[in-house]
C-alpha cells in the first residue's frame, strides 16, 4: 500500500457554481473517513468552506483546474491552506457512475497518497502582474488593429496620407 503522505487532507471537484469538497482523515489503523460538503462559489461560501476545512484541521488540499473555475476558490483559500492545482487528465476518476461527491473523494484519496503532480501557481502579486500586462497587451493589439483599419479607409478612398506622413494615426505629444 503506498505511503500516506497528507493523513487529513481535502479534495476539491471545482465547476462554475458551486464546488464539492472532501476531507479525508487517515487515523493510525490507515482506516480512513470521509466528510462531503457542498458550497456555492460565491465569496461568503467560500469563506464557509475556509472555515469548514479549518474546523476540521484540514490545511492541505488539492483541486482540479476547471477552465477559470479554480481561481476564485483558489485566491480566497489561498491564505489558509496548503494548496495543490491538478490537471484535470492527472485527476480523471475511473469510469461508471460519476458523481461530484465521488469525483471530491477520488481526488482526496490520491492526494493522500502524493500522487498529484501540482501545476506551478505564481505568487498574488505576479498574478496580479500578468493581468495588467496582459491587458495592456490587449489595449494596444486592438488599438493598432483600429489604426490599421482607419489606415484602409483612407487608402481605399483615395486619400494617401501614409505617402506625405510617416505615422498617419500617431496623436502628437
Amino acid at each position: 500500500m503506498p505511503k500516506i503522505v497528507h493523513p487529513v487532507c481535502c479534495g476539491i471537484d471545482v465547476h462554475k457554481s458551486f464546488v464539492v469538497a472532501c476531507i479525508a482523515k487517515t487515523d493510525e489503523k490507515l482506516v480512513t473517513t470521509y466528510k462531503s460538503k457542498r458550497f456555492s462559489t460565491f465569496t461568503g461560501d467560500l469563506r464557509r468552506l475556509s472555515a469548514w476545512l479549518a474546523v476540521n484541521n484540514c490545511r492541505d488540499v488539492c483541486m482540479e483546474s476547471t477552465g477559470k473555475y479554480w481561481i476564485p476558490v483558489w485566491n480566497v483559500l489561498e491564505v489558509t491552506c496548503n494548496l495543490v492545482l491538478a490537471h484535470p487528465k492527472y485527476v480523471k476518476a475511473i469510469k461508471g457512475k460519476k458523481t461530484d461527491k465521488r469525483d471530491a473523494k477520488w481526488i482526496a484519496d490520491i492526494f493522500k497518497h502524493d500522487l498529484i503532480n501540482g501545476s506551478f501557481i505564481p505568487p498574488a502579486d505576479i498574478r496580479q502582474l500578468r493581468d495588467l500586462v496582459r491587458y495592456r497587451l490587449k489595449l494596444t493589439n486592438y488599438t493598432t488593429g483600429e489604426k490599421n483599419r482607419a489606415q484602409n479607409c483612407l487608402t481605399v478612398s483615395n486619400i494617401k496620407l501614409d505617402d506625405v506622413f510617416s505615422e498617419v494615426g500617431r496623436v502628437p505629444k
